[in-house]
């Protein structure tokens, strides 16, 4: 690890921590060069392996762009759509698996988005799940209403 303030390649280790309920370790480290003392945060690479098999690195941006499309027109922030995609990469590294099927993200990501904008939702899972006919919006649109929680008649 370089030192962020000297550029010197090595760096000992003065505390550790677990941090973000045990996904990531927090180090205070100190530079036997300049004396000087940074933190560093390690956390378990994450590959995304698409349909052609190839892996590439897990991307929030990537999630947020995606999901930005479905949210054109929506009242829908930039802080929402970041908020989104953290919690998507909390479900799947709680998964506990170093490798996840792009498929996955996709489904990951219905759940926070129908409680988020379900129009955007609608959006989203018309193109990720194939949406071909009115009969598969209709399933997707009853499915939300039945989720709907129902208001209770007033007492008169």
């Amino acid at each position: 690890m370089y030192c962020p303030f000297c550029r010197n390649p090595d760096s000992r280790v003065v505390d550790s921590r677990i941090q973000e309920d045990g996904a990531a370790i927090r180090r205070r480290r100190q530079c036997p060069q300049c004396g000087r003392r940074f933190t560093t945060i390690e956390t378990t690479s994450l590959t995304v392996i698409k349909r052609s098999g190839v892996g590439e690195p897990f991307s929030r941006t990537k999630i947020i762009n995606g999901v930005r499309k479905a949210c054109q027109g929506r009242p829908v922030t930039d802080d929402d759509l970041a908020l989104l995609a953290q919690e998507v990469e909390e479900s799947i590294r709680a998964t506990g698996s170093a490798e996840i099927q792009a498929h996955e993200i996709g489904l990951a990501i219905l759940g926070p988005l129908r409680k988020l904008d379900q129009i955007a939702y609608l959006r989203f899972a018309s193109v990720y799940q194939s949406f071909d006919s009115l009969e598969d919006f209709e399933a997707a649109i009853s499915l939300l209403r039945s989720e709907q929680p129902h208001p209770q008649p007033a007492d008169h």
